[in-house]
Order: structure tokens, then C-alpha cells, then sequence
């Protein structure tokens, strides 16, 4: 969504870094297969702001489960280290902008459509 000072987005990491994508940010637990780090192009892994892998493993990206995982995922970012690491990133956003990087396949249901969203909400 674009801001007058900022702007949030995600793509999937295997799509080529492009100059309008910011500060690249890879919200994944796991490191992309396939990928080598170079070839990422990131500006930071932020591990701790993604889900726990027991949500994680349960969701296994099923479309009937996202709305659920969507807020078991914003009841873990509220907490602990995860809250530190949304509000890392939310402050990013509001001064340049970011991109949310993810290797799903399905970025529309992904834990990075999620943060976008609270993020966005956040204002």
C-alpha cells in the first residue's frame, strides 16, 4: 500500500531484486531452498518475526486454514521478540520502502501477507 513516505510490499524470493523493491526483508524461519545468499540479494533475515513452527507445521499453507492461522499468527506477533521485530519493521516502513520476502508458492496466504497487513493496520 503506498504511503506518502513509505511503501510495503512482498514478493517471493525467487522473483529477481529489482531496484523499487527497497530494503529487502526475508520473513521466512527457514532458508529458501535453492538459494544461495548472494543470489537473495537481502538486506536482512528477520527470523524472529516469523511464526512459531508449531503454527507453522499445522497451517502447511491450506487455504481453509488461513483465516485461523492469520490470527493465532497476530496473537504471536504481539508477544516477545516477535512484537520487537514487527515493530523493526514497521519503522522501516514508514520511512522508505520494503519488501517482505517469502518462499511460498502462495504469497496471498503466507505469514508475509499477514504481516504486511498488520503493519499496514498499524498505520
Amino acid at each position: 500500500m503506498a504511503r506518502s513516505h513509505g511503501e510495503l510490499r512482498i514478493a517471493r524470493i525467487y522473483a529477481h531484486p529489482t531496484p523499487e523493491d527497497g530494503r529487502r526483508i526475508l520473513v521466512d524461519r527457514l532458508w529458501p531452498r535453492g538459494v544461495s545468499k548472494e543470489k537473495a540479494d537481502l538486506d536482512d533475515w528477520c527470523k524472529e518475526v516469523a511464526p512459531s513452527d508449531e503454527l507453522r507445521r499445522w497451517y502447511g499453507h491450506d487455504p481453509e486454514r488461513f483465516e485461523e492461522f492469520s490470527a493465532r499468527y497476530r496473537a504471536e506477533l504481539a508477544e516477545g521478540d516477535r512484537a520487537e521485530a514487527l515493530a523493526r519493521i514497521a519503522a522501516e516502513a514508514k520511512s522508505g520502502v520494503v519488501t517482505l520476502l517469502t518462499a511460498t508458492k502462495e504469497i496471498d496466504i503466507s505469514q508475509a501477507a499477514v504481516l504486511k497487513s498488520v503493519i499496514e493496520e498499524r498505520g
